[in-house]
C-alpha cells in the first residue's frame, strides 16, 4: 500500500505541522526530559506517524522491542488498561542505551472514563521508566486529569497546496501521469486527510492517469447531478421515484451514503427552495444518524419521506 510505502520515518519528513515538529525535535534532544504526549486532530493528518517518528528518534533501531502499540477503539475497557498497559509498563529489562519504554495508545478518546482514570494512575506510577503518547481525534473526550499530565499538541488539517504537492511527488515516483484538476479534486474531496488522499490516488492509478474523470469514477461521483434531481422529486412528493434513483446512485454507481448527504446539502442551495432552514436541519439530522451507525438505506428513505412532508406543510397540505 502506498500509504505505508510513503509513510515518513523521520520527523523532518512529516507533511505540514511545522511548529509541532519543531517542538518535538527540541524535546527529543533532551530525551530523558521528554513528557507524556497527547496528539489530537482529525484523521489522516500525521498523528500516528509522528508518534512513531518520536519513538524511533528516542529508542533507535530497537524501538520495536521497547514499544507497545494499542488501539483503544478495539479494547475500550478497564481490563485493557490494567492488564496490557500495566504489565508492559512494569516489566523490567531496560537497556542502558534506552532511557525508557514507550506506549502509543491510538484513538484514546474511545476509552471509557473508568479506563482513562485507571490510565492516569498508571501514568503516575510508571513515569520513571515509561512514556506515553496518547492519540485522539477529539481531545475534549479525554478527561482533564489525563490532559494535564501530557504536553498537548493539536494537529491541523493539511492545506490543499501541501497535499497536492505531496500527491504530485508520489505520482512521479510511481510513474503515474497526473493533471492539476485530478489532484485538486482529490484534495477537495478528502478535506485535509492525506492518508485518504494517497489511498484515492492509488485506487485511481489502477484505471489510468490521475485526471478529473478517473477520480470521479473511483469516488463514485460521476452522477453527482442526480442528487439534485432526487431532491427535487422528494420535495415534489414523488417519494418512490426519488428512492429508486437514490438506490441506483448508491448501489449501482457506488456513491457513499455520506457523499449523498453532502451533495444533497449542496443541492439545496442550487435550486429555488422554500423552508430552507427546516430542510437543512433535516438533512443534518439524518447525516448524524448514518454516522452513528443507523441503517443507511432506511435513514435515507426516511429523509426523502420527511422532505416531502416538509414541502407539503409549506404548500399548506
Amino acid at each position: 500500500m502506498w500509504v505505508e510505502k510513503y509513510r515518513p520515518s523521520k520527523m523532518s519528513e512529516i507533511v505540514n505541522q511545522k511548529e509541532i515538529i519543531h517542538s518535538l525535535i527540541s524535546f527529543c534532544k533532551k530525551e530523558r526530559e521528554l513528557p507524556h504526549l497527547l496528539f489530537s486532530g482529525s484523521a489522516g493528518i500525521g498523528k500516528t506517524t509522528t508518534a512513531l517518528c518520536v519513538v524511533k528518534e528516542i529508542l533507535g533501531e530497537n524501538w520495536r522491542d521497547f514499544t507497545l502499540e494499542l488501539n483503544a477503539s478495539d479494547e475500550r475497557g478497564i481490563n485493557m488498561v490494567r492488564e496490557r498497559i500495566k504489565k508492559f509498563s512494569r516489566f523490567s529489562g531496560l537497556s542502558v542505551d534506552i532511557p525508557f519504554k514507550m506506549i502509543i495508545l491510538d484513538e484514546a478518546d474511545e476509552m471509557t472514563s473508568d479506563a482513562q482514570t485507571a490510565l492516569r494512575r498508571i501514568i503516575e506510577d510508571a513515569s520513571r521508566y515509561c512514556r506515553f503518547i496518547l492519540i485522539a481525534n477529539n481531545v475534549s473526550k479525554i478527561i482533564e486529569p489525563l490532559q494535564s499530565r501530557c504536553a498537548v499538541f493539536k494537529f491541523t488539517k493539511i492545506l490543499s497546496v501541501d497535499l497536492i504537492a505531496h500527491l504530485r511527488v508520489v505520482s512521479k515516483n510511481e510513474n503515474i501521469k497526473n493533471d492539476e484538476e485530478g489532484l485538486k479534486m482529490i484534495a477537495d474531496y478528502v478535506n485535509g486527510d492525506l492518508r485518504h488522499a494517497i489511498n484515492i490516488l492509488q485506487a485511481t492509478s489502477s484505471i489510468g492517469g490521475i485526471n478529473k474523470k478517473n477520480v470521479k469514477t473511483v469516488l463514485g461521483l460521476t452522477k453527482t447531478n442526480e442528487v439534485e434531481t432526487i431532491l427535487t422529486l422528494a420535495l415534489g412528493g414523488k417519494i418512490l421515484q426519488a428512492r429508486n434513483k437514490m438506490i441506483e446512485l448508491i448501489k449501482v454507481h457506488g456513491m457513499s451514503e455520506i457523499d449523498f448527504l453532502k451533495f444533497m446539502n449542496q443541492a439545496v442551495f442550487k435550486i429555488k427552495i422554500n423552508n430552507l432552514n427546516k430542510i437543512i436541519t433535516t438533512i443534518a439530522k439524518y447525516d448524524y444518524r448514518v454516522l452513528v451507525g443507523a441503517n443507511p438505506e432506511i435513514q435515507l428513505t426516511a429523509l426523502l419521506s420527511e422532505l416531502s412532508t416538509l414541502n407539503d406543510a409549506e404548500r399548506g397540505i
